[in-house]
């Protein structure tokens, strides 16, 4: 067993358990406990035994006073990485690990946490290639905002043999605040709480400690007074040793660290302030900032070393416990702590670190200071931090800095971090002071930024028209305003207002000298264009990709390299779309930027799925669905299972996509916002057409047929549905519903040229003609569609047309080429893992072959009218679906009861049932 830990042998076995699994996969272990309970003992006996089993172990131990140092942590795991493999990372990490590291020049461009996050994980990942990694962080509950929602971000996507072995001091109510870290697996995490010690563990634990036994009533009451706490109990026997009566010591631990401290002299209590207020002394530092030398400096703190305070780890200095720093602190008078940090900000020479330390010194503001604040928020926010860029505006608010600028900065940083209830009662407060302007604009447009991040798209048009009716607003946030606008019109379903408003975003980003935002504004022109009926604006787009700044941090919908890919997908142009696609995606994952990537993953399954690609589909689905539960929010959750719902339709997958594309609109009721499971229906649509029962297909794609008129264009992107909808709707005899959606496709594809549109229009005036008895128009518009079908890469839709084609050409009596044209289809089918399309290919192969004897010697015609029949269509439905009259099926009935000496449907349905059993 590990050192240190003998008298917790059943508590380092949930240690040792832990190691065993995490050099497997992603494991997680959390020791929680209160102050001085041995967490630290144990976390240690953990490090030292995983790289006695060979593990790589990136460590960092974490103060209070680290709390306000940016990605402290997360340096100083990074550092424990091999510098070989922080040199392979991509561009893009490598400037972010500088950025955290310190080794950055202020020129470069800026970076974010999804970056720092994704550097991380690219580096722990490439190290358990090797060898397992143990991530291990001391003190969890002292981690700055920046390392936490690294650490976070990262742990969701470690995929390799990595541990995460952390402890964390709890409250008395045993209360833990990691619920911010999760592993991909959401039972990955385990907590384990580190309990006192029985009275026999510390008798050995002092015993070993103390080099001798105490007696048994002096151990008694230690064990009394500290209930088992390890590290109390050992200042107690400390305390006994010095000369303290058993009976006198202090009842709290709180007042025997101060007993203890109390008993040093000024110049080491100065030492210790200093320490207790610097996140990360050395011996040097200490000097240069008390103005003490080298050796007395060094005298000092061996005296405070010699007392058990402090520890070293070579120049580097720290407290014993964080409970003695925390008490140094705290205790010391607030003249002399100010007086500190004044000294401390004339040595430092990060600005963020400055800042803090002149805020800290201040009681009200002085214009240095704030000015200082501000420059150290930009240079936070540079690195990555907005969180903590967030935290020095605030600081400078409670200095009397208090201006609409700095609430709406700091607001913009909050919502950045994803802490939105911070930014909206930063928000509120200054709403409530009725600011004018072009303050007014930026703050309606971080609160319609927030209902937008929430799928209330309704609520963020509101804010962002009233933003728009500032009359004395900067063209700069009129641009902004009118870009969320467009996004937040699209969303909402109001296609001709938000093209209105891209238009004159575009119009007013001529006047503002900002090349990305006049790359947003076209490209959200273009995009949203496309999908009015307007084609594809090729001039706009090509600026628009040059005017791109490559670190732009623009909201994806808004990049220009982004829509590029998307209008490719929905012009047709699949191949060139996925590799457009794929190069985004790798863009979003260098940057680790999860939301952006769960949008543009959900546009791969799309494609992927046109493109006949369901096994890939599949596992892009299967992702983007984890990354959005992992990630939170019901919003992203219904959109991911939506379009999962359609890949598992087209395979074919009955009952699961029933059950996934009605999990996705439940929870979309839910969130307020059941447009987001449009393709969840659409799926449904799809499914139904698939088996034949149209009228749960017509009851599925109801809602987005009404909608179809206020609709202006018919992209693929807005109107997938139609197909399946058409079809249902002359299944259903119900022509003038399907026919003004089938001449807009014709139409808007003879305008545009739409390979798509025409073949699907093409096909969908076939089904509409044949449905009213126009076999021999039928049959051309079948064949019309299959030559559009050559100019799109979409072998399911040719599939569709050609078995579409070989029903009509059966019904033609041209039995020889109809089995050629669907045994094609059913070819394709089966090549593509389409088993409801490639049955359906097979019963019409039966229907055109030779009439054969099947089971109570019906024909095989006969029989497909008898199976039909009795699953309760109507006669026209079953004439409908098997592209015959009426009158013909009601002759086949007739054949069929005489065959059966039935007299009835209900007897033919009693028949049928009992077969199936």
């Amino acid at each position: 067993m590990a050192s240190g830990v003998i008298e917790r042998p059943a508590e380092y076995r949930v240690v040792s358990e832990f190691l065993r699994s995490a050099a497997r996969h992603p494991a997680g272990l959390v020791l929680e406990g209160e102050t001085g309970v041995g967490k630290t003992t144990l976390w240690f006996a953990g490090v030292d035994d995983a790289r006695a089993r060979g593990f790589r172990v990136l460590w960092a131990r974490v103060g209070p006073q680290e709390t306000s140092l940016t990605y402290a942590a997360v340096a100083d795991l990074l550092i424990e990485v091999e510098p070989a493999v922080l040199d392979a990372l991509p561009e893009v990490q490598r400037h972010a690990v500088d950025h955290v590291l310190l080794r950055a020049s202020g020129t470069g461009p800026a970076t974010d946490q999804g970056v720092i996050a994704a550097a991380l994980v690219s580096a722990v990942e490439q190290t358990s290639r090797d060898e397992p990694v143990l991530v291990a962080i001391d003190d969890v509950q002292w981690l700055d905002p920046s390392s936490r929602a690294v650490l976070g971000a990262a742990a969701r996507r470690f995929s390799g043999p990595v541990g995460l072995l952390l402890t964390e001091r709890t409250d008395h109510d045993g209360a833990g605040t990691t619920g911010w870290l999760q592993l991909g697996e959401r039972d990955g995490m385990i907590r384990h709480r580190v309990g006192p010690l029985s009275l026999g563990a510390l008798h050995a634990l002092l015993s070993a400690r103390l080099g001798r036994t105490l007696p048994r009533p002096t151990l008694v009451r230690i064990a009394e007074i500290s209930a088992g706490n390890p590290f109390y109990a050992l200042e107690l026997a400390r305390a006994v040793e010095s000369g303290s009566s058993p009976s006198a010591l202090p009842a709290t631990l709180a007042e025997l660290m101060r007993q203890r401290i109390g008993h040093l002299d000024d110049e080491v209590k100065a030492m210790l302030l200093a320490t207790a207020s610097s996140a990360a002394p050395t011996v040097e530092f200490l000097a240069e900032i008390t103005r003490t030398d080298l050796q007395r400096t060094r005298q000092l703190l061996k005296e405070a070393e010699a007392k058990g305070i402090l520890q070293f780890d070579g120049d580097a200095v720290r407290f014993a416990h964080p409970l003695l720093a925390q008490t140094v602190y705290s205790d010391a008078p607030r003249r002399e702590r100010r007086a500190m940090h004044r000294r401390l900000a004339q040595v430092v020479t990060l600005p963020e670190s400055r800042a803090r330390h002149l805020a800290l010194a201040a009681s009200s503001a002085d214009a240095a200071t704030l000015t200082a604040l501000d420059e150290a928020a930009d240079a936070a926010r540079a690195r990555g931090a907005p969180a903590a860029a967030a935290e020095l505006i605030e600081l400078a608010i409670g200095l009397g800095g208090d201006t609409p600028l700095r609430r709406i900065r700091a607001a913009e940083h909050y919502l950045h971090a994803g802490e939105l209830e911070r930014a909206q009662s930063l928000l509120d407060a200054l709403m409530a002071r009725k600011p004018r302007g072009t303050h007014r604009a930026m703050a309606l447009n971080v609160l319609a930024a927030m209902h937008i991040h929430h799928s209330r798209f309704d609520e963020a048009v509101s804010l962002l028209e009233k933003a728009l009716h500032i009359a004395d607003c900067s063209y700069d946030v009129r641009v902004r305003t009118l870009l969320l606008l467009s996004h937040a019109r699209l969303n909402a379903g109001d296609f001709v207002p938000a093209l209105q408003n891209a238009e004159r975003a575009v119009r007013h980003a001529e006047e503002v000298d900002d090349a990305d935002l006049t790359s947003q504004a076209l490209s959200l022109r273009t995009t949203i264009g496309c999908m009015c009926g307007r084609g594809v604006d090729e001039a706009s787009l090509r600026r628009a990709l040059i005017l791109e700044r490559p670190d732009s941090e623009a909201a994806i919908a808004f990049r220009a390299s982004a829509n590029h890919a998307l209008l490719l997908a929905w012009t047709g142009q699949l191949d060139e779309a996925s590799e457009h696609l794929a190069a985004v995606h790798r863009r979003c994952i260098e940057r680790g930027a999860e939301i952006d990537l769960t949008f543009i993953a959900v546009v791969m399954t799309l494609t992927e799925v046109w493109r006949g690609r369901y096994e890939e589909a599949a596992r892009v689905a299967e992702e983007t669905l984890e990354r959005a539960q992992q990630l939170g929010g019901d919003q992203l959750c219904v959109v991911a299972k939506a379009v999962q719902s359609l890949v598992t339709a087209y395979m074919g997958k009955i009952a699961e996509t029933r059950e996934i594309a009605c999990d996705a609109m439940g929870l979309a009721q839910q969130c307020g916002s059941p447009g987001l499971a449009d393709w969840a229906s659409i799926s449904l649509g799809f499914l139904e057409v698939s088996v034949g029962n149209y009228q749960d297909a017509a009851r599925a794609l109801q809602p987005l047929v009404d909608r179809f008129p206020s609709i202006p264009g018919t992209e693929i992107i807005n109107v997938a549905y139609v197909p399946d909808a058409v079809e249902a709707l002359a299944a259903l005899g119900r022509h003038a519903e399907a026919e003004p959606m089938i001449d807009a496709l014709e139409a808007n594809g003879q305008m545009l040229d739409r390979p798509w549109m025409l073949a699907i229009g093409a096909r969908c005036r076939s089904l509409f003609l044949a449905a009213d008895g126009a076999v021999e128009a039928a049959l051309d518009k079948a064949k019309e569609a299959l030559a559009h079908h050559d100019r799109l890469p979409m072998p399911f839709e040719r599939a569709r047309s050609l078995l579409l084609l070989g029903q009509l050409q059966r019904r033609r009596r041209k039995k020889d080429v109809a089995r050629a044209t669907v045994t094609e289809a059913l070819q394709v089918f089966e090549a593509l893992g389409a088993p409801l399309w490639a049955d359906r290919a097979r019963a019409e192969l039966d229907r055109a072959g030779a009439p054969i004897r099947g089971d109570w010697g019906l024909t095989s015609s006969e029989r497909r009218v008898a199976e039909l029949a009795a699953s309760g269509m109507t006669t026209r439905e079953v004439a409908t679906a098997l592209f015959i009259s009426p009158k013909t099926v009601e002759a086949n009935l007739a054949r069929i009861y005489r065959k059966l000496e039935i007299n009835t449907r209900a007897e033919l349905g009693r028949l049928f049932s009992q077969r199936q059993r």
